[in-house]
């Protein structure tokens, strides 16, 4: 901070000893040594002060974003940006035999046993639409980005 040569201070030191003796310049050597020690002890306790608040504001922010990342559900994200309304995981959801043929495949994947008096449905529309058919169409689950944009 402060650029000093050894001439410069040796000049000081001998216009220090002129000005206030040889007698008493230990003593005003060792004021002098403790106002320094002082200045630097207050410098020290004050930048470490400084770099705490520094520190503590920035781990504040940190710390919340830290808390956002941790808390982040990104199976629940993904499952409401692909399959809004549920369609899709309720197709998955549902035993195709079961709809398909009134009963499950028994066994180990083997496909479900077929009634031998099986008939094709009838043609024409049928006498009763289950409600999961008759609703009206749904919008699709998946919208384009650039038709969301405002």
């Amino acid at each position: 901070m402060f650029d000093f040569a050894w001439s410069e201070i040796a000049i000081i030191g001998v216009v220090a000893l002129v000005a206030i003796g040889p007698k008493d310049m230990p003593v005003a050597l060792r004021a002098v040594a403790g106002m320094v020690k002082k200045a630097r002890k207050m410098a020290s306790e004050f930048q470490t002060h400084v770099d705490e608040m520094v520190r503590e504001a920035d781990l504040g922010g940190l710390k919340s974003q830290i808390d956002d990342i941790k808390n982040f559900d990104i199976k629940g994200e993904l499952e409401k940006a692909v399959d809004g309304d549920g369609t899709i995981r309720d197709a998955f959801a549902n035993d195709p035999f079961q709809t398909a043929f009134g009963t499950t495949g028994g066994g180990s994947g083997s496909a479900p046993a077929v009634d031998a008096k099986w008939e094709p449905p009838p043609k024409g529309p049928p006498a009763f639409i289950p409600p999961q058919i008759a609703a009206p169409p749904q919008p699709p689950p998946f919208i384009p980005p650039d038709a969301v944009r405002h």
